[in-house]
């Protein structure tokens, strides 16, 4: 029986059953997927009319492996967890009461620099492998990252500035307007410049998120649904409530923590395999209405979860990315219970060979 370690089902009428010491899949008489339990990650339910015993939500449970829940858009909407993760009150009461301290207001400006710095260093790799046989557009690209690691600096600058040294303005609350704008501006620079390496057919017209229609837009929303629920995962497991957020304001239901944590891993996940996809010529079809067909679903959420097991150096260790983000999640909370003197960015890779994915 092959090793699955990340059992993902979208089919609907499909039933998820456990037998033995292990998750087999069904619909009707047929089986469609079995996942040794010894070896299983997580659980991905990606589509309607998807069943599960309570036989095998227990088993998970029992054994840390979360169930996560996502729509055909993209849009993760629930996640099951054992009930003993989310017990660590500890690293939960710091997380709430750093929120006013310039503590919180750190990560949030370490959040903040990982995004922008990631989208700069994927636009270099994009333009690596161009230098000889497109110039010009070798050059827009580390044009563009050069300029989007210059809004980088300036949130250095807030970092260090006398008003935040003194104390003066040194929450999330005096900043945030400010550090979000740098973030938009970074962000615009970074689609219009990803946008010249598409294909034409595609037809880009720049970054949509919910409700997008178009192939590219389509992927790299459900691509981050997926990635969603692994910074959820890794969250909980370092002990830190995922609505309890720094950057992103708090509204009930918004799990502003997540989409704090999952910014400066965008772009070396999601972004680089869907990119790489688009420019190998694989076609993201959709169906009648724009949607993504359950085959691109399944297909996509497969890419990005194999991409979270490759390696990158970290730490002077090659890590996959999986493991890379559960480390981030647990210096984020040893930095919010002062065991750590900051928090910084997962550096980028390394290697003297640059991956060509993108």
């Amino acid at each position: 029986m092959p090793i699955v370690q990340n059992l993902i089902v979208e089919e609907f009428g499909a039933f998820i059953g456990k037998h033995s010491e292990r998750l087999i899949v069904t619909k009707g008489d047929e089986t469609l997927a079995q996942a040794p339990l010894l070896h299983l990650e997580s659980v991905l339910i990606a589509g309607n009319g998807v069943s599960i015993s309570a036989d095998a939500v227990k088993e998970c449970a029992e054994r840390g492996i979360p169930i996560h829940f996502v729509s055909g858009t993209g849009n993760a909407y629930a996640s099951m967890y054992s009930a003993g993760l989310t017990g660590t009150i500890l690293t939960r009461r710091a997380q709430l009461e750093q929120f006013r301290t310039p503590r919180g207001l750190m990560l949030a400006i370490a959040f903040a620099r990982g995004k922008i710095q990631n989208q700069a260093n994927l636009l270099k790799y994009m333009g690596k492998y161009r230098k000889e046989t497109a110039p010009e557009l070798f050059d827009l690209l580390r044009g563009r990252a050069e300029l989007i690691e210059q809004h980088a600096a300036e949130l250095a600058r807030i970092q260090d500035s006398p008003e935040v040294k003194s104390g003066q303005r040194a929450t999330i609350d005096d900043w945030r307007s400010e550090i979000m704008g740098i973030e938009g501006r970074a962000a615009q620079m970074y689609w219009d410049a990803v946008g010249q390496v598409f294909p034409a057919e595609y037809e880009w017209r720049g970054r949509e998120g919910r409700g997008a229609r178009d192939p590219i837009n389509s992927a790299l929303n459900y691509g981050y649904g997926i990635l969603y629920g692994q910074t959820e995962r890794a969250l909980v497991l370092a002990g830190l409530d995922p609505y309890a957020g720094f950057s992103h304001v708090d509204r009930p239901g918004k799990p502003s923590m997540t989409l704090d944590a999952i910014e400066e891993f965008r772009q070396p996940v999601v972004d680089r395999t869907v990119f790489g996809l688009v420019n190998k010529g694989v076609k993201i079809e959709r169906d009648e209405r724009g949607f993504l067909i359950a085959e691109t679903r399944k297909a996509l959420a497969d890419k990005v979860l194999n991409r979270l097991e490759s390696a990158e150096m970290y730490e002077k260790k090659n890590v996959p990315l999986r493991v890379i983000m559960q480390m981030q999640a647990r210096h984020v909370a040893t930095y919010l219970r002062g065991e750590r003197a900051e928090y910084a960015r997962a550096r980028r890779c390394t290697r003297k060979r640059a991956c060509r994915c993108a």
